[in-house]
């Protein structure tokens, strides 16, 4: 893929046009990127970056490696940047919106009428499982040729993706990321790379950063003083489910399967849900497309109807958009300082390594069981890199290979 082509900069439209345009895009992905949160990466560079070429590569590897930093859900916080970057902060809501409302509808729709449905064992899911396989591998080879070229950077790749397999934990892969900036700081603090000097548009203040930044840290201190104020009965339930769901939202680290436990803690010890509704619905939350932290939308409308998912929704995702909002104007400025454009370097090799590791488990592991499921992914493959179909047309082709496996496999 050729990056030095012009990127589609965003000039000479209304900003209700820019608007609209990042709604529908993220819409789009919204509709179709399943296979969770790395997943999601790959369907975005593939849109974003391969199609669109909104943001180049390593503006595009900058800002992962940023969300990999940041608490809460990496890829819509990776999406809200780029609306962001696109169109202000009504680009960033507009993003997150496209990008939450296809699953968060789903989920409310199976909580209020489908519960109980068995979707874990549908042909489709499996296509789509395999779909996610192909996307995942166009992004670690697009992101690897660009990123960890050379025998040090490859280098980084190589061990990060090992230890990353190794130790399977989020926290592991924050610490491969921070010692990955410290040797890339130490290799390349002094190199130049004609890369370097990427474009990635933060049209809003410093001031509005720290704003969002003190709200962040501000709702974290008073909505527990408020509940304690004005208890948690009647009325005043949606300021405890706000508190519970932002709380958790503000300290998830490592993506969307880490919240599981914390939200578990928080609605099935508290009585809201009970453990098997809990259960069905993580399975749900599976099998479609979006971020998984949509879960808050199932579990808000079984603990408070429409209103609650409403409010569970918002405040499980609120935290995610502060904090990026608030961090991107200082991180544009700091990724061209010298020492840390070589830090990067080596941030961006580990993260490719990160995605590698992801591409095995639990991506392929849980999806390819038989060579006819490695003959559909090469497929969509081919589909992906050689035929440069879009990616809504190859997850329609992995949900209809996925039936057609299914019928020959019974």
């Amino acid at each position: 893929m050729d990056t030095s082509k012009p990127l589609n900069k965003p000039i000479q439209k209304s900003r209700f046009l820019q608007t609209v345009e990042i709604l529908g895009v993220s819409a789009k992905l919204g509709m179709t990127s399943f296979g969770g949160p790395i997943a999601h990466l790959g369907y975005y560079h593939e849109e974003y970056v391969s199609r669109r070429k909104w943001l180049d590569e390593r503006s595009y590897a900058d800002l992962v490696a940023l969300c990999q930093f940041l608490p809460g859900p990496a890829s819509s916080q990776v999406g809200i940047g780029i609306g962001l970057s696109r169109g202000g902060v009504l680009g960033a809501i507009a993003a997150w919106l496209g990008f939450t409302l296809p699953s968060a509808i789903v989920l409310i729709v199976f909580a209020l009428f489908m519960q109980g449905m068995d979707v874990g064992s549908a042909f489709w899911l499996h296509g789509l499982k395999l779909t996610a396989v192909s996307i995942v591998a166009q992004a670690v080879w697009s992101m690897g040729r660009k990123l960890a070229t050379g025998r040090s950077r490859a280098t980084i790749a190589i061990l990060a993706a090992a230890i990353s397999l190794i130790w399977p934990n989020a926290f592991i892969q924050v610490f491969v990321i921070a010692i990955a900036g410290i040797v890339g700081l130490w290799l390349y603090r002094k190199s130049t790379d004609s890369q370097a000097e990427s474009t990635f548009f933060v049209p809003i203040s410093r001031k509005w950063s720290v704003v969002c930044l003190v709200l962040y840290f501000g709702l974290l201190l008073i909505l527990p003083l408020l509940v304690r104020i004005f208890g948690g009965g009647g009325t005043t339930n949606g300021l405890l489910l706000f508190d519970s769901f932002y709380r958790t939202g503000s300290l998830v680290f490592g993506g969307g399967h880490v919240v599981l436990p914390l939200l578990q803690g928080e609605v099935i010890h508290t009585g809201w849900v009970t453990e098997s509704d809990f259960l069905a619905g993580y399975g749900l939350v599976q099998a479609v497309p979006g971020p998984l932290f949509t879960f808050a939308s199932y579990l808000g409308v079984l603990i408070s109807g429409i209103p609650g998912a409403i409010i569970a929704t918002i405040a499980i995702f609120l935290p995610a958009f502060l904090l990026i909002v608030g961090v991107l104007p200082f991180w544009n400025s700091l990724r061209h300082n010298n020492n840390v454009q070589g830090a990067l370097q080596g941030v961006n090799a580990a993260v490719v390594g990160i995605l590698l590791a992801a591409l095995y488990n639990p991506i392929w592991t849980t999806s390819v069981n038989t060579a006819l499921d490695f003959v559909l992914v090469l497929l969509l493959f081919g589909m992906l890199i050689y035929w440069k179909l879009p990616s809504w047309s190859v997850v329609l082709a992995g949900a209809a290979g996925g039936v057609l496996l299914g019928i020959l496999g019974s």
